[in-house]
């Protein structure tokens, strides 16, 4: 198996290094593991790509690239460059340092990446390691996603195997802020929604007197509803969630057809 890793913590980031011993282990003795990932953090991101300007990608070493560009820029750049004449068979986006649960989602880079490898039709897996008190200090904060990631990409390849009309499927992997042989199973989720819990800004003023906003983050450890994805973590589990690109409130079509007549 071709497998392409990226992430958007960056090409030195150590979510990367536990994300290439899980595609190492699933791409087998006979397969190929391809980096391409940003020069530079990127977190936050989402599915940004570098549309009004190019970026420059460098080699570092045999099938290890650095862009200078988003998570999602380094899936097009491989798929249509770098790998063009022997695309991967799968592509992984992570491990993400912190959870990209709930609200989460919509701003994550790692996120990004799987959305447009999905958009690409190739299966795709967003992997992320929620962190809190029993792992923040931890000698591998990875350990859970280490222990477990490779089991976790095996049991989703089989749903994989088809490309689909439409928005193509992908997953988003969450792994528990607790150590690996803490983890008690996996479990499917929904994405949730932490209440009360979003992003904002804090002022801050620079010794020259400037004024300079910080993005500040919500409560990680507020629980969204049980059978959703921050929960579900929160109690000690894997959660799997499976998305698509496709962002239409399906519910609310019922309503507005009968609004718009």
């Amino acid at each position: 198996m071709r497998i392409l890793i990226t992430n958007d913590d960056g090409i030195n980031a150590p979510g990367l290094k536990a994300m290439r011993e899980i595609a190492e282990d699933i791409a087998g003795p006979g397969g190929e593991v391809w980096t391409v990932a940003p020069a530079f953090e990127q977190s936050g991101v989402g599915h940004t790509i570098s549309y009004s300007r190019p970026f420059m990608v460098s080699e570092l070493a045999e099938r290890t690239y650095a862009a200078e560009g988003s998570p999602a820029d380094c899936v097009l750049a491989a798929i249509h460059d770098l790998m063009r004449d022997t695309p991967p068979d799968l592509v992984l986006s992570g491990v993400n340092r912190g959870n990209n649960s709930a609200e989460n989602v919509l701003y994550s880079g790692t996120i990004g990446a799987a959305m447009e490898a999905a958009l690409q039709d190739l299966p795709a897996i967003a992997l992320s390691q929620f962190l809190g008190p029993e792992n923040w200090n931890a000698p591998d904060m990875f350990e859970a996603a280490r222990a477990h990631g490779a089991d976790t990409i095996r049991r989703l390849l089989p749903l994989m195997d088809t490309p689909e009309a439409g928005y193509r499927l992908f997953y988003n992997v969450n792994f528990p802020p607790v150590p690996a042989s803490a983890v008690r199973g996996m479990k499917p989720a929904i994405q949730g929604k932490r209440p009360g819990t979003g992003f904002s800004v804090e002022p801050q003023l620079s010794p020259a007197g400037r004024r300079f906003l910080w993005i500040k983050g919500g409560d990680q450890r507020a629980r969204t509803l049980p059978e959703a994805d921050a929960a579900v973590n929160l109690d000690g589990y894997i959660s799997v969630t499976p998305m698509r690109a496709d962002l239409t409130a399906h519910d609310a079509l019922s309503d507005l057809g009968d609004a718009l007549s």
